[in-house]
C-alpha cells in the first residue's frame, strides 16, 4: 500500500468504463430529437464528467427550462437503450480494483452520472456493495465543485492529502484540486492528455493497470 494514500476515488465514464462513445451518440440523438444542431464529437467529449443538466446547458446555453427537461429525457431514453448491455470495463479494471481492496485501500466512485444510472451499472457488475461509498451528480454538486469529494472524505474519515482522484476529464482533476487532493489523469478517456496535464496530476496513465504498478512501486 502506498504510504501517502488510503483512499482511491474513481470517475466512472471514460475511467472505469468504456462508455464515452455511447454518451456522444446519445447526446447527438437527443440533439436531433430536440431540434438543436449537433455539436461535434470533440465538443461533446469536452462536457463528459459534468452532471447532465450542466452538460446540456454548456452545449446549448440558449436552452430554456422546458426544453432542458425534454432534452434530458431524449438523452436518457437513448442512453438506456444503448446500455441494454452495460459498457465494458476497461482492461485490467476488475483485477486492479480487487488488488487495491486486498491491499487495504478504501475505494469510492465520484461520477457525473445520475444515481439511477450509476446504480444500474453497479448492479450489472455485481458491485452494489463493492465500493466504500459512491456519489452521483444529481445527489450533490456537479463537478468541478468539490462537494462530492468532501462528502466521500467525510464518510471515509480520510484527509484530502490521503486521497487520490482518478479521472479522464478536466472536471475530475479540477474537482480534486478544489478539494486539496492529488489526482491521476487517464489518457484513454474523453479528454486529451495535453488538456489534463494543465491540472498537474501526479501521474498520467495510458492503461488502468499502470495505476496499480505506480502505487506498488511507491509502496516499496
Amino acid at each position: 500500500m502506498h504510504p501517502d494514500y488510503k483512499l482511491l476515488i474513481f470517475d466512472w465514464d471514460g475511467t472505469l468504463a468504456d462508455s464515452v462513445g455511447r454518451i456522444v451518440e446519445a447526446m447527438h440523438v437527443a440533439s436531433d430529437r430536440s431540434n438543436f444542431a449537433r455539436r461535434d464529437d470533440f465538443v461533446v467529449k469536452g462536457i463528459i464528467g459534468l452532471g447532465l443538466p450542466e452538460a446540456i446547458r454548456t452545449l446549448y446555453p440558449e436552452i430554456d427550462d422546458e426544453q432542458l427537461i425534454a432534452f434530458r429525457q431524449h438523452y436518457a431514453d437513448c442512453y438506456i437503450a444503448l446500455e441494454a448491455e452495460p459498457s465494458p470495463l476497461f482492461a485490467g479494471v476488475v483485477q486492479s480494483l480487487d488488488a487495491f481492496r486486498a491491499e487495504g485501500y478504501r475505494l469510492a466512485v465520484a461520477t457525473g452520472k445520475a444515481r439511477r444510472g450509476l446504480d444500474r451499472v453497479l448492479r450489472a457488475h455485481g458491485w452494489e456493495d463493492y465500493f466504500d461509498i459512491t456519489r452521483a451528480a444529481d445527489e450533490t454538486a456537479s463537478k468541478p465543485h468539490p462537494l462530492m469529494l468532501e462528502q466521500i472524505l467525510a464518510h471515509c474519515d480520510v484527509r484530502p492529502e490521503q486521497a487520490l482522484m482518478v479521472g479522464d476529464s478536466s472536471f475530475d482533476l479540477l474537482m480534486a484540486r478544489n478539494a486539496g487532493m492529488d489526482s491521476v489523469a487517464v489518457s484513454y478517456g474523453a479528454q486529451s492528455l495535453e488538456a489534463l496535464r494543465a491540472f498537474e496530476p501526479r501521474i498520467a496513465i495510458d492503461s488502468f493497470p499502470e495505476l496499480h504498478a505506480w502505487l506498488s512501486l511507491r509502496a516499496n
